[in-house]
């Protein structure tokens, strides 16, 4: 009997649900989520661009975050066109980059559509293999190869895309549900054939156009495990992408643990803590200004709220009944991220006393006005910077990595 693989979570909010439409995200809020991301066992965050010039910083400081062990497990991975060109001004950029993704589109409608003749598939493949390599000897620990469109590319064309990527170098191969339309069954079959093929770990990236998001991303990466290879599926904190968004976090995690037919074939990567999904949650709703939907697995206001009267009486009887996990497995029940009632706040206009008021209430004391005025000057540049007010974690990481936040708070031009 072959020995199954496990799924493991690459988190892509830094780099795909910032992409979502009319939305921003601060440097600032970007590193707080690589910071819980870590805390939650996720094994990797795709931090964001290191071919653009506003996220060099960023990223750089969140790579000394890691050396500083502020952030401990997680990996930190770039993202880029396939193209040499990308990959070495990534390096160039941020020379401790240790990940990177690249990313080509392989399906016929996109390669007529982009390149209008200028590339034909061959073009694609050596432009991914020489990415690769390129990457390898640049330092790169590990390297994904993505293939965007992949639902809409022929499998023979993903199976040589992948032999080549593997040749290279890759170290895991991305199957990108671009416009989310796949379908359970469908991509099940897919990636159980792909995964026969070529014998290289999946990484499922799928959207949410037809509201499957999540329901495709477990059936891919079961048919690899299934195929005794390792599994990883792209997530986003509640849900948010382009257009309907991605694989939502909380609801993937979830679906592992508790559907039926997955929590005992589809083991999870044993150092995801659920309990932090409350706080990762409310955060990102917090940074995003997005709320989260009233019915949310796990997360909305509604998730545990029961009113019919069948339900009710089931639910007080025997939670089990209507619920098939409890609010503590999920970290509810935690304080707000702000406080209520009467509130002393630190910020852009803030003054000394207030300021080392609120850091007493903290734990985090000091030794005189003169020490406290420098974090207050810089609380100050990044309330400007998140334009909402700091958050407890805020405030103390802040205090905490004061270098490491001026360099995330800086721009160069």
């Amino acid at each position: 009997m072959t020995e199954k693989g496990k799924v493991y979570l690459i988190d892509v909010t830094n780099r795909d649900g910032v992409q979502t439409s009319r939305i921003l995200l601060p440097k600032l809020s970007k590193t707080m989520l690589n910071i819980y991301l870590d805390e939650m066992g996720v094994y990797q965050s795709e931090v964001g661009f290191p071919t653009l010039k506003h996220e060099i910083n960023y990223i750089n400081a969140n790579l000394e975050l890691a050396r500083l062990g502020a952030i401990k497990r997680i990996h930190l991975e770039g993202w880029c066109r396939a193209v040499r060109e990308d990959v070495e001004l990534s390096f160039r950029n941020c020379p401790g980059l240790k990940h990177l993704n690249v990313s080509i589109s392989t399906s016929e409608i996109m390669i007529r559509g982009k390149f209008q003749g200028r590339k034909t598939y061959r073009d694609v493949i050596n432009s991914m293999v020489e990415a690769v390599k390129t990457a390898k000897a640049l330092g790169a620990e590990t390297v994904g190869v993505n293939a965007e469109d992949a639902s809409r590319t022929e499998l023979e064309r993903l199976i040589e895309f992948i032999h080549a990527g593997k040749e290279a170098g890759a170290d895991r191969f991305r199957y990108c549900d671009t416009l989310g339309a796949d379908d359970p069954i469908t991509i099940y079959e897919r990636i159980k054939a792909l995964s026969s093929a070529t014998a290289f770990p999946v990484e499922m990236h799928c959207h949410n156009d037809l509201g499957m998001a999540e329901a495709v991303s477990v059936a891919g990466a079961r048919a690899a495990v299934e195929s005794g290879l390792d599994a990883y599926i792209n997530t986003t904190i509640n849900g948010y992408g382009e257009r309907a968004g991605n694989a939502d976090l909380v609801s993937t995690i979830l679906a592992l643990k508790f559907s039926t037919g997955l929590k005992e074939r589809v083991p999870l990567d044993e150092h995801v803590n659920l309990k932090m999904a409350w706080r990762i949650a409310q955060y990102a709703s917090y940074a995003f200004n997005l709320p989260i939907p009233i019915n949310q697995p796990g997360v909305g206001a509604n998730a545990f709220a029961h009113e019919s009267g069948i339900h009710a009486d089931g639910a007080l009887k025997d939670r089990r009944s209507y619920e098939l996990y409890d609010p503590e497995d999920v970290g509810r029940g935690e304080p707000s991220l702000l406080e209520t009632g009467r509130v002393i706040t630190t910020g852009a206009y803030g003054g000394i006393k207030g300021f080392r008021h609120v850091y007493d209430r903290l734990g985090i004391h000091f030794d005189s006005d003169e020490e406290a005025r420098r974090i207050l000057e810089l609380v100050q540049y990044a309330n400007l910077h998140t334009q909402k007010p700091l958050t407890d974690d805020e405030l103390r990481f802040i205090a905490t990595y004061p270098e490491v936040v001026k360099e995330i708070l800086t721009v160069n031009f």
